[in-house]
């Protein structure tokens, strides 16, 4: 999805393949100006100037700005149209209108019976609409399927005519829509597949809702049961997790609304009386947002907790809740923010999956327009704190989005997940042809340094010894679940050592624990950290060494610095820019810099900080000058310029015993003169640790 235009506004995009097939013949045999766009994606030029000859080719490349990697599009036509017109490999069986799909909205996708199944919501073709709900089949990879970092071989539900067929089989008018699928077993342990579908009125009401049931013999579902209790929602996508909990097997369902869990078997589905919610709302209670019904304990806490015939409370009330005063934000229990610049961000869960290479679970978020988040929790119910911006689409929608952990790859090192890629409700004014309204597969390498998050470090109070701090794989093994006191900061865990971060150990000697840096390893025990903080800023010497994305009054730049003592020397990449010389005194860099075509000289002056250059630069005999800027592309660095970033203090009281804080003052304790080490603030004061919770594999 590479967009090439050119001078008349003839525009070209890239196949699934990333292949172009130019043939314009009035602009052949000559030299031909494009301009270059892509979601997500850097060009390293305004202007690309081909020569346009027959029969050659050229490689166009470009930088990935988003830490995820789109790969292809799912659904609609010619996917490798490109590839296929000049004979290309084309990895997928019916590449040209399978199904007859040109548009599809919203993906539901399970195993059921050694095979994936997938439905969409409103599907259009060449000169029609199916609003029954789509489906296709495709083999498990490995086991007939293609690797997923290449695509998905999808067979279509469809009639005698080829077209696909409506897969919702519920009679009356109006829209039949896939809420979340699930795979039971009778008393034969023979698999069945279940549904909860709605059916519109209008978008913002239901007048049917229920769980249907698939005819394998007729290829449709069929409606079960009618629900009427669910009627006070309308339809919200949702992508189950099996979990078990106290020997119990559970479905847990993100979606819009909040989290929903029920007991994994069909007599407890189809009973809304035996849906639990995640909630704060005293129980039996629904969400009213002017008389709302808050659940607190005796020391005026919010309360969350799994409820029977409660509603379940989302980020957007949360946020209403907030508004108007009825909650503190730090009451949230869905509070996300930015771990580099510390903003909040408003995005909803999107699917939460166990990822057995991290340990931990993880969320992908979905970002109003078209933004996509990645953040990890110790439980399915978080905390959900800290994250990163994996996607991003410009002025275009990225929604009902969902992770697809059968395909993840090297132990969940590599993940995979998709949404639909739409202008929908975004107010873009020119759809992307072929693509518009259509999924697509994005691929996210976890062990990518942008994706090591701070994680909670819990107080354990003991009465031996004075207070334990021990993060999730410790509490887990030692069995201290309970014993968690608070979450007082947030920390980098054990295997998530980034350039710039520093180890902290626990030191027992005899009754105390002390947190220390440095701690040294002996050869025959090597002593893991208990994290890994910052170095305080105050006591350590920033260099301007490595590579800075830069811009000069909006022009980018990429620059990459080394130093010796106080000169600096170093390259500008892609430009006719030459860094002549360059020193640095205390805080401030300056560099002289002159352009080899323009023959002009520049001095760049800046103020360096721990992740970030502010200056400016004016031209050497010439009246330029302008504002310049740059953030250093070493993620550990960048982490420095956060606000949420703080020191964290060690404090002894008249026993001897040790305390450790992010608050400058704790009254009857003594002080050290430097802190410990740089953490991150817990924003919440929500505990609410669903910490039973345990992931049941996808196959088993």
């Amino acid at each position: 999805m590479v967009e090439l235009r050119t001078l008349s506004q003839r525009l070209y995009i890239t196949d699934s393949n990333g292949i172009i097939a130019f043939d314009d013949t009035d602009l052949m045999n000559q030299r031909v100006s494009f301009t270059l766009f892509s979601h997500g994606y850097e060009c390293l030029t305004d202007w690309l100037v081909l020569d346009a000859i027959p029969g050659t080719s050229t490689i166009i490349k470009i930088k990935c700005k988003n830490i995820a990697e789109r790969l292809y599009r799912i659904t609609g036509q010619d996917i490798y149209g490109e590839s296929s017109r000049i004979g290309l490999f084309v990895p997928i069986k019916h590449q040209g209108l399978n199904g007859k799909v040109m548009g599809q909205d919203t993906f539901i996708e399970t195993l059921y019976r050694g095979k994936l199944y997938w439905f969409w919501g409103d599907t259009f073709g060449p000169a029609s609409f199916n609003g029954e709900a789509s489906g296709a089949t495709s083999e498990l990879p490995g086991k007939g399927g293609l690797n997923p970092e290449i695509g998905i071989d999808l067979n279509y539900f469809v009639d005698s005519e080829g077209l696909n067929k409506g897969m919702c089989a519920i009679p009356g008018p109006g829209l039949k829509w896939i809420d979340w699928l699930v795979v039971l077993p009778d008393e034969n342990k023979e698999e069945h597949l279940y549904a909860k579908y709605s059916v519109t009125k209008t978008l913002d009401l239901d007048y049917e809702r229920g769980i249907a049931l698939f005819n394998d013999s007729l290829q449709v579902f069929e409606p079960l049961v009618k629900i009427d209790k669910w009627l006070d929602k309308v339809h919200s996508s949702g992508h189950p997790l099996r979990v078990c909990s106290d020997s119990v097997e559970y479905f847990y369902i993100f979606d819009r609304y909040g989290i929903e869990r029920v007991v994994a078997d069909i007599n407890h589905i189809i009973n809304p009386d035996s849906h639990e919610h995640f909630t704060c709302l005293i129980q039996g209670t629904k969400y009213d947002e002017n008389n709302v019904k808050l659940e607190r304990d005796l020391s005026g806490k919010v309360v969350y907790s799994w409820k029977f015939g409660t509603d379940a409370i989302s980020p957007s009330q949360l946020n209403q809740l907030i508004a108007s005063g009825k909650i503190s934000q730090s009451e949230s229990w869905f509070r996300s923010i930015d771990v580099l610049s510390g903003n909040d961000v408003s995005i909803r869960p999107s699917s939460v999956f166990w990822n057995n290479f991290r340990k931990r679970w993880i969320m992908i978020a979905s970002e109003n327009f078209g933004g996509a988040w990645y953040l990890e929790g110790d439980t399915p119910t978080g905390p959900w704190i800290y994250g990163n911006k994996i996607v991003e689409h410009i002025n275009y929608d990225f929604y009902n989005i969902g992770q697809h952990p059968l395909f993840d790859q090297d132990n969940g090192r590599l993940i995979y997940f998709e949404g639909t890629y739409t202008m929908g409700f975004s107010g873009a004014k020119t759809p992307t042809p072929l693509y518009d309204y259509n999924q697509m597969m994005y691929r996210l390498a976890l062990d990518d340094k942008r994706l090591l998050l701070p994680a909670p470090v819990y107080l354990i109070r003991a009465e031996s010894i004075n207070e334990q701090y021990l993060m999730r794989e410790s509490v887990d093994s030692l069995g201290l679940w309970e014993d968690i006191q608070s979450i007082p900061f947030f920390a980098l865990p054990p295997d998530h050592d980034i350039e710039g971060s520093i180890p902290v150990y626990a030191v027992r000697e005899k009754e105390k624990i002390t947190l220390q840096v440095n701690y040294p390893n002996h050869q025959n025990h090597p002593v893991k950290p208990l994290f890994y903080g910052l170095p305080d800023l105050k006591s350590t010497d920033f260099t301007p060494d490595g590579t800075w994305e830069c811009e000069a009054d909006g022009w980018p730049l990429e620059m990459e610095l080394w130093s010796t003592g106080a000169k600096i020397e170093g390259t500008i990449r892609d430009e006719p820019l030459i860094i002549k010389k360059g020193s640095i005194l205390k805080e401030t860099i300056e560099l002289f810099i002159e352009d080899t075509t323009k023959h002009r000289s520049y001095i760049f002056k800046a103020r360096l900080t721990a992740g970030n250059l502010d200056g400016e630069f004016r031209g050497i005999n010439n009246e330029e000058k302008g504002i310049f800027s740059g953030k250093h592309t070493v993620f550990g660095q960048q982490l420095f310029s956060s606000p949420m970033v703080v020191p964290l203090y060690e404090f002894k009281d008249r026993n001897g015993l040790y305390f450790y804080s992010i608050k400058s003052e704790q009254e009857g304790l003594k002080r050290s003169e430097k802190p410990v080490c740089l953490v991150w603030k817990n924003p919440s004061s929500v505990l609410a640790l669903d910490y039973k919770a345990n992931p049941i594999p996808v196959i088993r």
